[in-house]
């Protein structure tokens, strides 16, 4: 008897248990409720906000990531002509050793000739 007796008072203890959580909703507001729609909306603002802000962030990374990007062509670019500035002068250095070894032979030969025109 004594099992019978507790599986009764279990019984009865979770009957009064789902009145009470049915009492519970019942009394819960309603989604029409001034309070309910207070909150509602003031959590809609807030995730607005939120999404304002992350828009922001994300412009301004876009922005960011712009000036990088054109920080970086324009450190290429100079790159690039600081390398065609010293191409052009290592050119030019080569073409003055050529033309002075020209002259200089030819200042030698021509000394050289000058010096067989004497013994003649």
């Amino acid at each position: 008897m004594k099992n019978l007796k507790e599986l009764n008072e279990r019984r009865a203890a979770a009957i009064e248990a789902k009145k009470l959580l049915l009492k519970k909703f019942e009394s819960a507001p309603k989604a029409d409720d001034p309070e309910v729609v207070a909150k509602r909306a003031e959590r809609e603002a807030i995730v607005a906000a939120r999404e304002a802000r992350k828009a922001d962030r994300d412009r301004l990374a876009k922005l960011e990531e712009e000036r990088k990007l054109a920080e970086t062509q324009a450190l290429a670019d100079a790159a690039a002509a600081e390398a065609e500035a010293l191409a052009a002068e290592a050119k030019n250095r080569i073409a003055r050793v050529v033309l002075d070894e020209a002259e200089r032979k030819a200042e030698r030969d021509r000394r050289y000739a000058a010096r067989k025109a004497k013994q003649r």
